[in-house]
C-alpha cells in the first residue's frame, strides 16, 4: 500500500501525455506492478485509439511475457470503462489478465461507466481500492469534468495587453503587442484547443487567421468561431477566405441577413442562429445556449481570444476557466484604448479573482502569466 500513491503519480505523469490527442475523452494513465516494481505502463494516446489499460498491459506482454501480469496490481487514473465505443471494454481486459488488484485515482462520471466498471471487476473477485491521489486525477481532467458535469466546455482565455493594461489602442489597433516567440506559444497553445473563439469586432478589426502555425506538439485543428451577429463578415476576410480549409462557425442572430447568411454558407462557413438580444434571451443567456451548443459538439477546450466585450460576458458570468496572458513592456495610454475585460466587473478588490499557484515567465521582453482561475474551485 505504500507504493499506492508512487505508482498513481506515475500513471498521472503517463496521462497528461494525451492532452491535445484525446479529447473529448479524458486523458488516462495506466501501470501494472508487482512485487513493489512497474512491470508496464501506457497512457491514452489518441481519441479512437487503444486505452491506457490495454497500453499497459500490451507493454507487460512486451517485455515480460504473454500472463506476465496475472497477480499484479493494475494503478489507473481513472475507473476502467465497462462498454464498447470507438475501443471494446477494458474490464474485459483487465479480468482476462489475472491482475489480484486495481487501484483507481477517481470514478468516471460518465453515465455509460461510472461505477458500473468496478462493479464488475469487483463482482470476479479483483481487488478494489478507490480514490488514491483523486484531488490530482481531476484537476487534470479538468476540462473533460467541466464538459460533462456543467455542459459547457473548458473556457481558456488569452490576450497580450501592454504594461498599461491596454490590449489595443483607441483606434482599434492592436498588432503586435507580444513578440514572436510569445505568439509561438500561443500556436502551442491553439494547437490542443477544439475550438477558438472570437468577438466579431475583433475579426472585423484585426482580420486574423486563427490558424495554427509554426512547429506545434498536438495535432488538433480547432475551429473558428465568430460571434457575428449580424452576419457582417465578408470575403474579403481571411477566416471566410479560408473556410474550406480549416473549419468557421459564424454566431448569428436570426434576424441577420438571409442574402449575407447564403454567401457566406456558400463560401464554406457554418452558420448557427441564436435569439438576438433584442428579444428574449438577453446576451448573458445566449453566450449560455451558446456554450450548451458547444458541448454536445463536444467542444472540449475553448480557447477565447477577444475582444473586451466577450472577455466582459464571460467574466460576469464567472466562466472563465484559466487565463493565459502576455504583457509586453509598452505604454499606449488613452481613456479610450481597450482594456483587456470589459463588461460590469467587480466592485470591491478583495473580490478579485486570484490564479491558483499561477506560472510566470519571461519570453525574451515579454512577461508570461498563466494558471487556473480560484473561480473553477468555488
Amino acid at each position: 500500500m505504500d507504493n499506492d500513491e508512487q505508482f498513481m503519480n506515475r500513471a498521472l505523469e503517463l496521462a497528461k501525455r494525451g492532452q491535445g490527442f484525446v479529447e473529448p475523452n479524458p486523458m488516462v494513465g495506466c501501470v501494472l506492478a508487482k512485487n513493489g516494481k512497474i512491470i508496464g505502463e501506457g497512457f491514452h494516446t489518441q481519441f479512437g485509439k487503444a486505452h491506457a489499460e490495454i497500453e499497459a498491459l500490451h507493454d507487460t506482454c512486451c517485455r515480460y511475457g504473454e500472463n506476465a501480469a496475472a497477480g499484479a496490481t493494475c494503478y489507473v487514473t481513472l475507473e476502467p470503462c465497462s462498454h464498447y465505443g470507438k475501443t471494446p471494454p477494458c474490464t474485459s481486459a483487465l479480468q482476462a489478465s489475472g491482475i489480484k488488484r486495481i487501484v483507481v485515482a477517481m470514478r468516471d462520471p460518465n453515465p455509460v461507466v461510472n461505477g458500473k466498471g468496478l462493479k464488475i471487476l469487483h463482482n470476479t473477485g479483483i481487488e478494489i481500492t478507490e480514490h488514491v491521489l483523486e484531488k490530482e486525477a481531476r484537476s487534470l481532467n479538468a476540462p473533460y469534468l467541466t464538459l460533462l458535469e456543467k455542459q459547457r466546455p473548458w473556457i481558456v482565455a488569452k490576450w497580450a495587453m501592454t504594461l498599461d493594461g491596454r490590449s489595443a489602442s483607441q483606434t482599434g489597433n492592436s498588432q503586435w503587442i507580444s513578440n514572436q516567440t510569445s505568439r509561438k506559444i500561443v500556436h502551442c497553445l491553439r494547437s490542443r484547443m477544439d475550438a477558438i473563439m472570437i468577438g466579431s469586432q475583433t475579426a472585423l478589426r484585426d482580420n486574423p487567421d486563427l490558424t495554427v502555425r509554426f512547429d506545434t506538439v498536438a495535432p488538433r485543428t480547432p475551429i473558428r468561431i465568430v460571434l457575428d451577429s449580424n452576419a457582417a463578415m465578408t470575403t474579403e476576410y481571411r477566416l471566410v477566405q479560408t473556410a474550406r480549409q480549416v473549419p468557421v462557425l459564424l454566431v448569428v442572430n436570426p434576424n441577420a441577413p438571409e442574402k449575407q447568411i447564403k454567401m457566406l454558407q456558400n463560401a464554406g462557413c457554418e452558420i448557427f442562429s441564436i435569439p438576438s438580444e433584442k428579444n428574449k434571451p438577453d446576451y448573458q443567456e445566449r453566450t449560455k445556449i451558446l456554450m450548451e451548443y458547444l458541448a454536445q459538439r463536444k467542444i472540449t477546450n475553448l480557447l477565447v481570444e477577444g475582444g473586451k466585450q466577450l472577455f466582459g460576458t464571460l467574466f460576469d458570468m464567472q466562466l472563465i476557466d484559466e487565463v493565459h496572458v502576455f504583457i509586453a513592456p509598452k505604454l499606449i495610454g488613452g481613456e479610450s484604448a481597450y482594456p483587456a475585460i470589459g463588461g460590469t466587473g467587480l466592485i470591491k478588490m478583495e473580490q478579485a479573482w486570484k490564479l491558483e499557484s499561477p506560472e510566470i515567465q519571461i519570453v525574451e521582453q515579454d512577461v508570461y502569466v498563466h494558471g487556473r482561475t480560484q473561480n473553477m474551485s468555488q
